[in-house]
């Protein structure tokens, strides 16, 4: 029996575009796949508000995370951490030799805009990281109001970790001043996983060129020269399957339920679960700082998550348990991609009955 998925990824597909995932292959070099690849990289320019190029990457977000701050960072990177994904930046930095600095928060709290203020005032940086939404601790970081710091600091390139939020939040990247943004496919997109998506600003490219040891498979500038020499094509073999099924998908998010009205269910889908977070348990991340995409709940009540999940499971549902440190002190229902307002309620009422 498939249970109906409300985990932070991978999330339940809409049949049509797992149907668009087995569209018969055409060659990755021919002039259709450039045709495709061009009306994927058009539509996500859209959804991300942006004029600048978009880069593709048959990898998890996680590739183009740690692409990106390999390949742009020519001096220090701070990386600001709210969770479990935010450390994940830390470790690629640390993995890939770059100078790096971590400046966690307590966990279930934000990255404050004067926090960000503080560092970069030093001047020893010429990156930081910040993770929009982060899951472990159903944080989302208040990147507007860091937007209006970051203007201080014309020079230091911001990379945004919005694998768990973009298309379910609106990300104005070019009002915000974001040169890297990162998505990938398996959270709001509504797809299986396996391809990751960014925007990159031209002074995040200019600054990649000054960096000599960026990589090759996940080196950012790589990928966009390809992608001008032979124009939307990718420099390994990429996962035409994905770009069939994304460029399927977006035409359904951008013409058919649109992009506001998109956003707008996210919202009423946090809204719903968090008033029932807070009448039968408690939220875990501080109050205006709650992820829209997921909720992380308290535990208080003591329940077994595990032995939860496994009568839910046999009536087709499925949550998740705390991460790491979490399991068990907390749980997490998300609440995303095409998922329905209708069918987070069905959840909702079962669990009431089962907790």
């Amino acid at each position: 029996m498939h249970k109906k998925l409300f985990i932070p990824g991978p999330v339940d597909v809409r049949s049509e575009i797992l149907e668009a995932m087995g569209t018969p292959m055409i060659g990755h070099r021919t002039k259709e796949a450039s045709a495709l690849g061009e009306s994927v990289c058009r539509k996500l320019q859209k959804v991300f508000f942006t004029e600048n190029p978009i880069l593709l990457s048959t990898t998890s977000g996680s590739g183009l995370m740690e692409g990106s701050i390999r390949s742009l960072t020519a001096k220090r990177v701070v990386v600001f951490s709210v969770g479990a994904f935010g450390n994940r930046w830390a470790k690629m930095a640390k993995a890939n030799n770059i100078p790096f600095d971590k400046v966690e928060a307590e966990w279930g709290q934000p990255t404050l805009p004067e926090t960000v203020d503080e560092y970069l005032s030093t001047g020893k940086y010429d990156v930081f990281t910040i993770t929009h939404n982060e899951t472990s601790t159903g944080v989302m970081n208040p990147i507007e109001k860091i937007a209006e710091i970051r203007k201080k600091y014309p020079d230091v390139l911001w990379l945004v970790d919005a694998v768990s939020s973009a298309v379910g939040v609106k990300i104005e990247v070019d009002k915000l001043g974001i040169d890297v943004c990162i998505t990938s496919t398996q959270k709001a997109l509504g797809l299986p996983p396996g391809l990751a998506v960014c925007t990159i600003s031209e002074k995040a490219l200019a600054r990649g060129r000054t960096v000599e040891n960026r990589g090759l498979y996940l080196d950012l500038i790589e990928i966009y020269d390809y992608m001008q020499k032979k124009p939307y094509q990718y420099p390994s073999t990429p996962s035409l399957a994905h770009y069939f099924a994304l460029d399927q998908q977006l035409d359904y998010i951008l013409n058919v339920e649109g992009l506001e009205n998109r956003f707008a269910r996210h919202q009423e889908m946090a809204q719903i679960t968090r008033a029932w977070a807070n009448k039968h348990f408690e939220q875990f991340a501080a109050k205006g700082y709650e992820s829209v995409t997921l909720t992380t709940i308290k535990n208080t009540r003591g329940v077994s998550i595990a032995d939860l999940n496994k009568r839910i499971g046999e009536k087709g549902y499925m949550i998740s348990n705390g991460y790491g440190d979490l399991k068990e002190k907390t749980f997490r229902i998300a609440h995303m991609a095409d998922r329905t307002v209708a069918e987070l309620q069905d959840l909702l009422t079962l669990l009431e009955t089962e907790i």
